[in-house]
Order: structure tokens, then sequence, then C-alpha cells
């Protein structure tokens, strides 16, 4: 009998984020691909029992949930320090960087593997906080000398992490996929088509035709060069909806749509929505826009695709990555003519059907790429190449 024990502690995190979904799908698919006399164990720091109770109401099939003697703050010092208590001998599998990390012979049956999401602790360290950045670049040095595998969403990341760290053949490349509860609503279903979608666009408050972007106002992101865009002669006269925050630090949305002379409420940002209402604000949008500078795994970009939504993105290597030739790509550099060209990109989507069905097409046929059974897969066949 074998166990793979899943560090699945992002789900019970103050902020699960993405980390905490991608932790979620990938464990769920685990236990249900697990070959035959193989388990899947969770291991989670010190937390409530309501806490422990939903990651195993999420997670059916979960052979046992080990819980550490420290809480999250605690733990994730320790193992900094290489202060590693753990469920001992046996494969653990961290869907981040937060692992045991120790010294231990691969010949006992010990393996030791970590996820590497992004590297913008190195990048774009302001996106982050001091003490995550610090924590980040510790934790990585640690998997330098002790992870048998480092797994990473793109090989956009494999390659800048190769100029971070030797990590020599220890890298996979394993992605992401669309959430399994991304769907809409079976009563916007009519005989297999979309309805018009009225009781659900009036409950969203939904124009008619918009523009939909995903991110915040972090200049990584790119989401001021867009709304500048929008205030461009010739520029499309749609409104924006921002899937995220309406602001970051001292700017907001308001305020930055109005510097370019939008008028008020022509950009509204959207957060909190559950997946079904996710999956209708998407799917009735006239074109998704992904202006972003640089991701670890563009999952933006593939849920427009799960979706038909023509998709307009950055040239960014993981954007051009997960979109393939799906999507229409705008060049990043000279950031003072960001915005014109993607003005003109959207323009030109909007204003040209055929186009828009092409990338339609394509990108439903593109999304059909990535699945969360197939990612799973690959991480049991790493444990058992290792």
């Amino acid at each position: 009998m074998i166990t793979l024990r899943v560090l699945v502690d992002q789900m019970i995190a103050p902020v699960p984020g993405g980390i905490g979904r991608y932790t979620e799908e990938l464990t769920r698919q685990l236990i249900a691909t697990a070959p035959a006399d193989c388990f899947v164990e969770g291991i989670v720091s010190s937390s409530s029992g309501d806490q422990y109770e939903y990651v195993e109401r999420t997670l059916p099939g979960l052979s046992g949930l080990y819980k550490t003697t420290l809480a999250r703050r605690e733990l994730a010092a320790a193992w900094q320090l290489g202060m590693t208590t753990s469920p001992g001998p046996g494969l653990i599998h961290a869907t981040g960087l937060l692992a045991p990390l120790r010294r231990h012979d691969l010949a006992d049956g010990t393996q030791l593997a970590v996820t590497v999401h992004d590297v913008l602790a190195w990048t774009h360290p302001e996106a982050l906080t001091p003490t995550t950045v610090a924590w980040t670049k510790a934790m990585l040095k640690r998997a330098r000398k002790h992870a048998d595998a480092v797994v990473v969403p793109s090989h956009a990341v494999a390659d800048q992490l190769s100029e971070i760290a030797d990590f020599g053949d220890r890298v996979r490349v394993i992605g992401g996929a669309v959430a399994s509860g991304l769907r809409l609503p079976t009563d916007y279903l009519v005989s297999g088509t979309l309805s018009s979608g009225v009781a659900a666009t009036e409950a969203l408050g939904l124009p008619a035709e918009y523009i939909l972007a995903a991110g915040t106002l972090e200049p990584r992101k790119a989401i001021t060069a867009l709304i500048t865009a929008l205030g461009l002669p010739g520029a499309p006269d749609l409104p924006l909806i921002v899937l995220g925050p309406d602001s970051w630090g001292e700017l907001d949305i308001a305020s930055v749509a109005d510097e370019v002379g939008l008028a008020p409420g022509r950009v509204r940002a959207m957060t909190g929505l559950s997946d079904e209402e996710l999956a209708v604000v998407i799917s009735r949008a006239s074109v998704f826009v992904f202006p972003s500078l640089e991701e670890g795994f563009s999952t933006p970009i593939i849920q427009a695709f799960h979706f038909g939504t023509p998709v307009v993105h950055s040239d960014a290597p993981a954007n051009v990555e997960a979109a393939g030739d799906a999507g229409f790509v705008v060049e990043r550099q000279d950031a003072a003519g960001y915005p014109e060209r993607l003005a003109a990109a959207v323009s030109r989507v909007l204003g040209d059907a055929e186009l828009a069905r092409r990338l339609s097409i394509a990108g439903s046929d593109r999304a059909r790429a990535f699945s969360w059974r197939d990612s799973a897969e690959r991480v049991w066949q790493l444990h058992a190449d290792l």
C-alpha cells in the first residue's frame, strides 16, 4: 500500500486564493485517479474542528488527515528553519512551497515534491509583502537542497526558475485547468443552447454588451493600461467589467477611469461571485481581455476559452503558452504605446464578427487541452518515476 500525502493547508488559509482552488481541484483528482493500492492523505496545520471538517467534506475519499501540532504561521516559520515535523517516511506532495523539506533518502521510500506557481518574489516583489518575499526565497533554497521534484505550471515559469536556481532535471511542468464548479446554472440552458439570460443578466447587473477583464490595479496586471486604452479616440464604446477588487493601494478604478475621461460607471469591478455567477459573466462578455505583463499560469484565459469567449491577451510567455494560437496577441513592449495597441486589438475583435467567431471556436478547442484529471495522472507518474 502506498500513501501520497498532500499538503492541503492552503484550502483553509485565511485567503485561500488561486492556490487554494488549485489544491482542492488537484487533490480531488489525485483521489479519483489513485492507482490500485494507492491512497491519498491530507496534511494540514493545527486548525479548528470546523476547518478539518471542511477539508474532509470537500475532499471525500481522503484516507486520513494528518494534523500538525503547529498553527499555519508557526508551521511556515518552523519549516523555513528546517524544524520539520511530518508524518514520517513516505510520499509528500506540496501544492506550494510550504513543505517539510529536510534531508532524506529516496531508498527508504521518502519523496518530497513542491510546487512553484510563479517567481514574483524575484521579478515583481512589490506585488507581495516583504515577509512573503523573504519566506519564499528561503523556502526555494531549501527546495533546491531537499526537493526530489519541483512542479511548475508552465514552461514560462520553468525558464524563469532556471535563471534563479539550478534544479537540474527535477523540474516538471504540470498545468492546471478550469475549476470543476465553473459551469452555467442549469436553468440558464434551453434545449442545449444559451437562453437570453435576462434573469441572470438583471441579477448581476450586466449590460447587454461589455468588455471583460480580470486582475487588480497592481502594475503587473496592466488593468490601468486597459482602462487608459478605452479612453483613447476611436476606442470601443463599451463598458468594462473587471473581475477583481476595485482598488489597490491608493489607486481605485473609478479614479483611474475618471483620469482618462471615461464616464462614471463605465468601468466597474466585480468580486465575491459564485462559480455559477462567474460562468455567466464570462460567457456573456463580448470579448475577454487579459493584458497582464507576467503570469505563472494564465487560468483566466482558459476560463474564457471554456465558454467560447474571444480572448485578447498580452504576449507574456505564460499567456502565449496557455492560449496557443487561439487568442489575439498584443505586444507588451513599449509601455507608453501599450494602451493604443490594446485599443486597436479590442476594436479589431469587436468589429470583425468572423474573427470573433474563429477565436471563439479556437478557444473552445484549446480549453479541452487542460484537465485536472490529466494533471493528477501526471503527478502520480511523477512520483512513480522518482
